[in-house]
């Protein structure tokens, strides 16, 4: 168990006051059996009104209402968090999964018949082309291997490029243009297994910094695979999610779990720019 404290800093900057619709942000980690939320706090500039809910996929939503203008909104998390390791997964798929391609259980497949269809069907072609190299139809391959591989297939064959724009690449876009962000690199890899009849989902949190590693607020795929669950596999730095992730907000679509969103009102050309900062750090 390793205590982490994670200080997650947004500022939006305009060049004069203007008025904030409903913000809606994604900030608190998702408690469970590897994870807990030992303290919390939250700041916001100017003043808003905090409600929270828990959306259609579990996660922690604070829904935030101003009532003033401001030339600037601010938005603060400091969060302690009790973190463990998981168990190696390749130990944990049942029997009958371990070799792929597999079909889930019936009482599985309602539940994930979402998670299978892909959001980009048009970039089927493309895709389809791309893995031709790592797994041919007909062919039988140890299944945690086969997603090993494509995980270190999209770090060696892309580049990592940070981009602060809003949205993702397209698969295709990102196949074409050979580099992407972590969050494009995670869009490609959750429609890539898709493409072979895996469930997936998008995932955005945090990780623990290392040398040479990319992200800090993060994003990555996880694959439902019978037996160990919902898996985490990072394409942005070639790992297994481990103990140094974090997850805060999981989606069939990316856009539902961006970390936040909202609206603003004002002259078109107020807005000055955003300033993003994160830190996670080991306590011990």
């Amino acid at each position: 168990m390793q205590r982490k404290r994670i200080i997650h800093a947004t500022t939006y900057h305009y060049s004069e006051p203007v008025e904030f619709g409903t913000h809606r942000a994604l900030l608190r980690p998702r408690e469970g059996h590897d994870l807990r939320i030992i303290n919390t706090r939250l700041d916001i500039e100017p003043a808003a009104t905090v409600r929270w809910l828990r959306d259609v996929e579990g996660n922690s939503v604070a829904i935030l209402t101003f009532a003033e203008k401001a030339d600037r909104l601010k938005i603060l998390a400091e969060i302690d968090v009790d973190v463990s390791d998981d168990n190696p997964i390749e130990c944990l798929i049942d029997p009958q999964s371990r070799l792929f391609p597999f079909q889930y259980s019936p009482e599985e497949q309602v539940e994930l018949v979402p998670y299978r269809l892909p959001s980009y069907p048009y970039d089927g072609a493309a895709l389809h082309e791309w893995l031709r190299e790592l797994y041919q139809p007909g062919q039988i391959i140890d299944t945690f291997q086969l997603l090993c591989q494509l995980n270190t297939h999209i770090f060696n064959s892309l580049q990592y490029t940070a981009r602060d724009t809003h949205g993702v690449q397209l698969p295709h876009q990102t196949l074409s243009l050979g580099s992407g962000s972590c969050r494009d690199y995670a869009v490609l890899m959750m429609e890539a297994v898709r493409h072979w009849g895996f469930a997936a989902r998008f995932v955005t949190g945090y990780i623990q910094m290392e040398a040479g590693q990319h992200g800090a607020t993060h994003a990555w795929t996880e694959v439902y695979l019978p037996g160990a669950g919902w898996r985490g596999f990072d394409p942005t730095n070639n790992k297994l999610v481990g103990a140094e992730h974090i997850s805060v907000a999981v989606a069939r679509e990316q856009e539902k779990a961006a970390p936040l969103s909202g609206s603003w009102s004002g002259p078109g050309h107020a807005y000055q720019g955003i300033e993003v900062s994160v830190q996670v750090v080991c306590q011990g």
